[in-house]
């Protein structure tokens, strides 16, 4: 029974059964100490009431964005997981836009799905509160309310859900935009075409703005809506009721009653249909991760894995795309100690060849043995930590050197810097920052010498048994190449080392040759 009521007219107390009831229980003297008890539990109650509200709120909150976490993270050991071979089929950009934007949206959208749990409730205790006042009249109300909110689903809802469609496709191409021009910076300066770059991004940014603001004018439309016709709701239960009774005094309660419920449940209607309406904006986020996190990985384990005597590729053979064979029934031996050099035409298959014996990609016949110990996924992870790789295009990230050494592990100075010396890039650090040099982002501040010298260091922090070369040096002039190369066959003297070169004067020192052709039928010259 609304206070407001109740204190223009203490007699309702006797007048309602439920008062009345509470009245005799308590045995009050008078309707002065029954207002007072009422006035202390109404504000109890609505303590109580916003602590409950405070508590939810970060109950809901934590909850939600506890699982943005957990859709982050498992997104990313997703990613880490693809073999090598998915991750090239992968565009970069895509996943990291599904972990940091699609994986918030999502958990915005469970956030929304508890919202509407409880807000549910909310319609519920007062649409049964409605039930017993006057079950005729709420059973019309209902019958309105029902219709507008089908209507509101049916036009409003839709369009959201389009809109929601078209703001991930606009972000991706956003994105996309920005990722191919900073990757392309100099290239892009070079062209003069930067009004092109600038225009396609306008054009992007204007098609994601206007989506958004599509959704911000809808999104709030039902609750205008609801607003409106449950005024209309009001005025009309007020006249039917007027008409019915014929007395104002008499009819009063139950139009208090009615306003107080369409108070309660319009705006809790209002917050359903929002959430709804952010569910369906968010719905093509969460098929996303969903797709995502249902792909299926293979687990890789690290059953130790000896390399004492010699490698075997027996029969192997791999493809790409389906009778398209790259690599197909090779064979070949190499031992402990080896140089050995692949050489052979551009797309023949060295590269595909040396990530079949790193373990970066699997041969789909015949079989990889070490030591006699098949290569497989039990012990991959530890053959791969054997391997140090140097590729044709280093990675560097916008950090310290040392940094770019280590990578993500516990950083080991001396370690550091004995690597650096043993790469012959130390000199230039001295005379900077040492092992704290800034390289900059893509290693922009280094020459490209540096930056593969930096890549050898890295190769030999952990110690490998094996050194890769994957046309490291390619890009090189051939005096820088020369040195790099003295360097690299200087601290590889005890290791297993394995080249791909496009110029025959890297390889003099090897003492085999594999020449892999457009058949891959391997040559093997012993110098």
């Amino acid at each position: 029974m609304p206070f407001i009521t109740l204190a223009s007219n203490p007699n309702i107390i006797f007048e309602n059964r439920y008062s009345n009831y509470i009245y005799e229980l308590f045995s009050f003297k008078n309707t002065l100490d029954f207002m007072i008890f009422f006035s202390i539990a109404l504000i109890v109650f609505y303590i109580f009431r916003s602590i409950y509200n405070i508590v939810y709120s970060y109950a809901l909150n934590r909850f939600a964005f506890r699982k943005y976490h957990f859709f982050a993270y498992r997104l990313f050991c997703k990613a880490v997981e693809l073999n090598y071979l998915d991750f090239t089929n992968k565009n970069i950009d895509t996943i990291r836009r599904n972990i940091i934007q699609e994986a918030l949206r999502v958990s915005v959208y469970i956030q929304q799905l508890l919202m509407v749990g409880s807000e549910v409730i909310t319609i519920v205790l007062m649409y049964a509160l409605l039930l017993v006042v006057s079950w005729k009249m709420t059973i019309i109300l209902t019958m309105v309310l029902l219709i507008n909110i089908i209507l509101i689903i049916k036009t409003i809802s839709r369009n959201i859900q389009k809109q929601g469609n078209i703001n991930i496709q606009t972000s991706k191409n956003v994105l996309d935009i920005i990722s191919k021009t900073l990757g392309n910076f100099k290239i892009i300066k070079l062209k003069g075409n930067q009004q092109k770059v600038l225009q396609d991004f306008d054009d992007a940014s204007k098609k994601r703005v206007d989506s958004e603001i599509k959704y911000q004018v809808l999104a709030p439309l039902p609750k205008f809506i609801l607003e409106s016709i449950g005024f209309c709701i009001l005025i009309g239960a007020v006249a039917y009721i007027l008409l019915k009774y014929n007395n104002a005094q008499v009819v009063i309660p139950i139009i208090s009653m009615y306003a107080l419920a369409l108070y309660r449940i319009l705006p809790a209607i209002n917050r359903t249909l929002q959430s709804y309406n952010m569910m369906k904006y968010y719905k093509k986020s969460l098929e996303i991760i969903y797709e995502d996190l249902t792909y299926h990985t293979e687990y890789e384990d690290n059953t130790p894995i000896d390399f004492n005597q010699k490698i075997e590729l027996i029969n192997i053979s791999f493809e790409y795309r389906k009778n398209k064979s790259v690599i197909k029934d090779f064979n070949l031996t190499i031992n402990k100690g080896d140089k050995i050099a692949f050489i052979g035409e551009s797309g023949a298959g060295k590269s595909t060849l040396i990530d079949l014996i790193i373990g970066i990609y699997k041969p789909q016949n015949g079989e990889i043995k070490i030591d006699g110990v098949v290569l497989n996924n039990e012990n991959l992870r530890s053959w791969r930590k054997k391997i140090g790789y140097i590729p044709q295009n280093v990675f560097l990230f916008d950090g310290s050197v040392a940094e770019n050494i280590v990578l993500s592990e516990k950083i080991d100075k001396n370690r550091v810097i004995e690597c650096c010396k043993k790469a012959n890039i130390w000199e230039f650090l001295d005379n900077n920052e040492g092992i704290e040099t800034k390289v900059g982002d893509g290693g922009i501040k280094l020459s490209g010498g540096q930056k593969q010298r930096i890549a050898i260091a890295r190769a030999l922090y952990d110690n490998p048994e094996i050194l890769v070369l994957d046309e490291a040096t390619s890009a090189l002039d051939n005096e820088t190449e020369s040195k790099i190369m003295d360097e690299i066959y200087s601290v590889a003297e005890n290791k297993t080392l394995l080249i791909i070169a496009h110029r025959l004067s890297t390889i003099q020192k090897c003492q085999k040759i594999v020449e892999v052709n457009g058949k891959i039928k391997p040559k093997q010259n012993n110098k």
